[in-house]
């Protein structure tokens, strides 16, 4: 029998797949469970319909994160950290410090855990941070982080 599957279903496929399934699998666990939905004529035309209104809600999110990532590329960072002699900061700046002040300077809420550092910053200087936006979509933003 084949279905469509509303649902992630492990080992079977993900959601909007057309999969073949034995009768009893479908009519006892999938159908029930609202998992999945017999795969006839409507039902294939209601999910050609729902892909393409995906596909256009996918790029239309994407598209905003490029620009959000152009107008992060654009913009400067700099954070005022105490440090010591020799410019050895007194601990590190961290992801929560960097996504504080992107939230303050670019007026845009960012997750820290999307915020990515090649190395800690444990010293004065310019740094170079990775901000993933998007899955599709990294920004590259300049961390200046000077004697506070």
């Amino acid at each position: 029998m084949k279905v469509i599957l509303l649902e992630e279903v492990v080992k079977l496929g993900k959601d909007g797949d057309v999969v073949e399934v034995k009768e009893g699998y479908a009519r006892n666990y999938l159908l029930p469970r609202r998992l999945a939905v017999v795969a006839d004529k409507g039902n294939l035309k209601n999910l050609t319909v729902l892909k393409a209104t995906e596909e256009r809600k996918r790029a239309r999110v994407k598209e905003i994160a490029e620009k959000l990532a152009g107008e992060l590329a654009q913009t400067k960072l700099v954070l005022k950290a105490k440090s010591g002699e020799e410019g050895k900061l007194f601990g590190a700046v961290t992801n929560t410090d960097i996504a504080r002040l992107i939230t303050q300077e670019a007026k845009t809420a960012v997750d820290k855990r999307k915020i990515e550092l090649s190395e800690p910053i444990k010293r004065l200087g310019t740094y170079v941070v990775q901000v993933k936006i998007h899955p599709e979509v990294v920004a590259t933003v300049a961390l200046e982080v000077v004697q506070g």
